[in-house]
C-alpha cells in the first residue's frame, strides 16, 4: 500500500496547468465525463449555455424542495440548501433578471410555506429579511419594465409577512423604502 504523500493541497492553478495540455478532443471528453457524474453538472452547463425551455426550473424545483418542504412526509427545511441554488445559478451564467427573479421566488415560497403553517423559525425568517433585500437590491439594478413587476411580487411578500413574528414586515417595509420608494 502506498503511502499518501504530504504537502499542498491541490489548487486551481495546479489544474489549469494539467488542462493546458489537453487537446480539444482531450477537453471534450473530460466535459463529457463530468457532465455524466453528476446531475448539477448538468444543471450548471445547460444554464450556461442556455439550453432548455427554462432553464430556472431545476434551480426553483430545489428552492421549492427546501423552502416549503412537505411536512407530512417529514421533510425539513434547508435555508443552506435553497441558498446553495442560487449561488449555483449565479456561478453558471448569473444574469441579473433571471438571478433576481430566482431571489425573488425565494422569498415568495418562504413567505408563503409560513403562513401556511404558521412557521416561526427566527432563523428561517432571518434569511427571508435577507434575501428579500438582496433581491430588491437586484432588482434596482434592472429596466423599469423588468424591475416593476418583480417589486410588486416582493410588496405582496411584504403584505404576508404581518402576520410573522421577529418584526420581519418592519424590516422589509423598511428596506422597500430604502430601494423603492426613496
Amino acid at each position: 500500500m502506498t503511502k499518501p504523500t504530504k504537502g499542498p493541497q491541490p489548487t486551481w492553478a495546479n489544474v489549469k496547468a494539467k488542462l493546458a495540455r489537453f487537446d480539444r478532443m482531450g477537453l471534450m471528453g473530460l466535459i463529457h465525463d463530468l457532465y455524466g457524474a453528476d446531475k448539477d453538472n448538468q444543471q450548471f452547463l445547460h444554464a450556461r449555455f442556455g439550453l432548455g425551455e427554462d432553464i430556472l426550473k431545476p434551480y426553483k424545483e430545489t428552492l421549492d424542495r427546501w423552502l416549503w418542504p412537505d411536512v407530512i412526509r417529514n421533510q425539513n427545511v434547508s435555508v443552506a440548501k435553497a441558498k446553495q441554488a442560487i449561488s449555483s445559478y449565479r456561478k453558471a451564467i448569473g444574469g441579473p433578471a433571471a438571478l433576481a427573479e430566482l431571489m425573488v421566488f425565494y422569498c415568495e415560497r418562504a413567505a408563503g410555506f409560513c403562513s401556511d403553517i404558521g412557521y416561526q423559525d427566527e432563523s428561517y425568517l432571518d434569511a427571508l429579511v435577507h434575501m428579500f433585500e438582496q433581491a430588491l437590491a437586484v432588482a434596482e439594478q434592472l429596466p423599469a419594465n423588468r424591475r416593476n413587476g418583480l417589486i410588486a411580487r416582493l410588496d405582496r411578500v411584504c403584505a404576508i409577512s404581518h402576520n410573522f413574528g421577529y418584526g420581519v414586515a418592519d424590516y422589509m417595509e423598511s428596506l422597500l423604502a430604502k430601494y423603492v420608494r426613496a
